[in-house]
Parts: structure tokens; sequence; C-alpha cells
């Protein structure tokens, strides 16, 4: 019971920690002009599409170790459930945030785009959905596809 808390509890964190890592050197490569629209803070196209990817990768990895922790179990079905859950939930705010947003001036750093970043809310919903999978993909690539369905 404890290795199975444990693979949960370090899998999110892994995922987290990879998420933020990931999108703030994104940000920093791509610049503020290819992460924004033109004097906005809604988030490009680009963004939208490397976001994805990143989130993926970030799930793909946390399901990961969370089945290596867990080695048997439910471990990585849970964690899906805790990010679908949790990614609902933070979904919220942009649902429920004002449609328009201040104009933007010229470069940002990190901390204010991410304060300020306007994201479509099908994303926001779409988002823990793609997180949940990457999970369930990236146990499954530990497990192997025999052993995932007798687990």
């Amino acid at each position: 019971m404890f290795r199975s808390i444990a693979a949960v509890v370090v899998g999110y964190l892994v995922v987290f920690l990879l998420v933020f890592t990931l999108f703030t050197a994104a940000y920093l490569a791509m610049g503020t002009e290819a992460a924004f629209t033109p004097g906005t803070y809604e988030v490009s196209t680009l963004w939208v599409v490397i976001s994805f990817v990143l989130g993926l990768v970030a799930a793909l990895v946390g399901g990961y170790v969370c089945a290596a922790i867990a080695r048997r179990g439910k471990a990585p079905l849970a964690l899906a459930a805790l990010v679908l859950g949790l990614g609902l939930l933070f979904a919220i705010p942009v649902l429920t945030a004002p449609k328009a947003s201040a104009p933007r001036a010229g470069g940002v750093p990190n901390l204010e785009a991410m304060q300020n970043a306007r994201t479509p809310g099908w994303m926001a919903l779409l988002n823990p959905f793609v997180g949940a999978v990457g999970v369930l993909l990236g146990a499954r690539l530990k497990r192997g596809p025999v052993e995932s369905a007798t687990a």
C-alpha cells in the first residue's frame, strides 16, 4: 500500500516538475512574440501545439516512474485519475476568466507571462485528458502490454 501511494505522489511530482521545467524552457526558447499572438496575452497556435507535446511527454515520464515504483497494481490508474481530476479543477479559472486581457507590450518575463496568459477553454479541458492518457501510456511502456493487462 505504501509503495502505491509513494508511486502516485512521486509520479505526480515528476509530472509537475517536468511541466514547469519544460514549459519554462520552451517559453525562453520561443520568446514572447512566438508564444503569444501580437500585442495580447492570447497564446499562439504554436504554443498550443508545443504545450500538448510537452504535457504528453511529462505525463509519459510520470506514468513510467509511477509504474516503476509501484511495480504492479493500480497506482498508474490512480495517478491518471489524479491528473485528470486536478487538471479539470485547474481548468475552472481558465473557463471563468474574463475573455478580454490587458494589452501586452513587448517581451515579458516568464512569471508575468504565466500569470497573464490566456489559453482557450477547449485547451484547458482537453489537457487533463491528454495528461491522463499519457500517464497510462507511460505506465504501459514500463510494464509492457502483457503485464499491464494482468496487473
